[in-house]
C-alpha cells in the first residue's frame, strides 16, 4: 500500500511535468503550434457545445493533438476484441477544470462541451487522476487549464516548496536537495576547480603475470632445477635419435639381383600350386 503522502508528491510531480515542453513532445502530443506550454484558458467554463469547443481549440493551436488521436485510431489485435475493447486509440488533451456542476445540466458545462471529441478528457482540480496525468507511467501529459483550476493549485499543493498546503492537511511540499542538478557544469565550474588538487601523472607500473608453463624464465625464477631437467631431456632425446641412427646403419640393404631371385622363386611356387592338384592335408 502507497502512503497518501507519497500519492499526493506523484501527483505533484506529474502535474510539474505537464509544464516541461520536452516531456510533452515526448510522450507524441502535436503541441508545435501552442504559444504557451501548460496552456491556460479563461472564460473556458462558459462553453456549452462542441462546436464552440473545437473552435476553441483550433484558434490555440491544440487541434493537431486530437486530429493525431483520430488518425491513431484501429483495431485491436487480441481478444480484447470479444472483451469490449475493440478499438484502441492515443491518449489526447487534459481539461482541468474548477467548475461545480450546473443547475440545469446537472454537471459542468465544460464537461457537455469537450467530453465527446476523440481523446479529449475531463478531470477536475481536486480530483486529479496519476493515471490521467501519466498514462502508462510516462509524465507529460497535454493539459489544458482553466484560469480558476490553474489558481487553485497553491491552495491544494503549496505556493512554494516548503509551504504547507491549505486543503491537504498536514502536506508540505517535499524541496528539492539540490537547486542545479547538472552535476557535470558544476564539477567544471571554477569555484570547485580553484581548489582542487593537482591530478596526479606518476602511475605505478602494472605487474604482468606470466604463465610458468609456457615461459620457461619464469619457471627457472620458481624452480632452479627446472634447467637442469631441461638439459637432461634435451640430452636423451639426441641419444635416443643417435642410437636410431646406429641401428638403421647396421641393417644391410637387399641387393636388387637377390631381390629379383627371390621374386622368381615366388612366382615359380605360385605356378606349381596351380599345375599340382592337391589339397589341404592330403600326403
Amino acid at each position: 500500500k502507497v502512503s497518501v503522502n507519497q500519492r499526493r508528491f506523484a501527483v505533484a510531480s506529474a502535474i510539474a511535468a505537464t509544464g516541461v515542453t520536452p516531456l510533452v513532445m515526448a510522450r507524441g502530443h502535436r503541441i508545435e503550434k501552442l504559444s504557451e506550454v501548460p496552456l491556460v484558458l479563461d472564460n473556458l467554463e462558459s462553453i456549452r457545445r462542441v462546436k464552440e469547443a473545437n473552435k476553441v481549440l483550433s484558434r490555440f493551436g491544440a487541434m493537431d493533438d486530437v486530429e493525431r488521436v483520430i488518425d491513431s485510431k484501429a483495431m485491436r489485435g487480441t481478444k480484447g476484441k470479444m472483451r469490449n475493447r475493440m478499438f484502441r486509440q492515443r491518449r489526447g488533451p487534459l481539461v482541468i477544470h474548477a467548475d461545480g456542476k450546473d443547475a440545469d445540466a446537472g454537471r459542468p458545462l465544460v464537461e457537455l462541451a469537450f467530453r465527446n471529441i476523440p481523446g479529449v478528457e475531463i478531470a477536475h482540480v481536486d480530483r486529479l487522476n496519476l493515471l490521467q496525468l501519466a498514462p502508462g507511467g510516462h509524465l507529460g501529459r497535454f493539459c489544458i487549464w482553466t484560469k480558476s483550476a490553474f489558481e487553485r493549485l497553491n491552495a491544494l499543493y503549496g505556493a512554494a516548496p516548503g509551504e504547507a498546503s491549505e486543503l491537504k492537511s498536514g502536506f508540505i511540499l517535499p524541496r528539492a536537495p539540490m537547486a542545479n542538478a547538472d552535476i557535470a557544469r558544476l564539477i567544471n565550474s571554477t569555484e570547485i576547480q580553484s581548489v582542487l588538487r593537482p591530478k596526479k601523472t606518476t602511475s605505478r607500473p602494472g605487474v604482468v603475470h606470466g604463465n610458468p608453463l609456457r615461459n620457461r624464465k619464469l619457471m627457472a625464477k620458481l624452480n632452479p632445477y627446472s634447467i637442469h631437467q631441461r638439459r637432461a631431456e634435451i640430452l636423451d632425446a639426441e641419444a635416443k635419435a643417435a642410437g636410431k641412427a646406429r641401428k638403421l646403419h647396421k641393417t644391410a640393404p637387399v641387393s636388387a639381383a637377390k631381390a629379383a631371385a627371390l621374386k622368381a622363386a615366388s612366382r615359380g611356387f605360385y605356378k606349381s600350386l596351380l599345375n599340382e592338384e592337391w589339397t589341404f592335408g592330403s600326403a
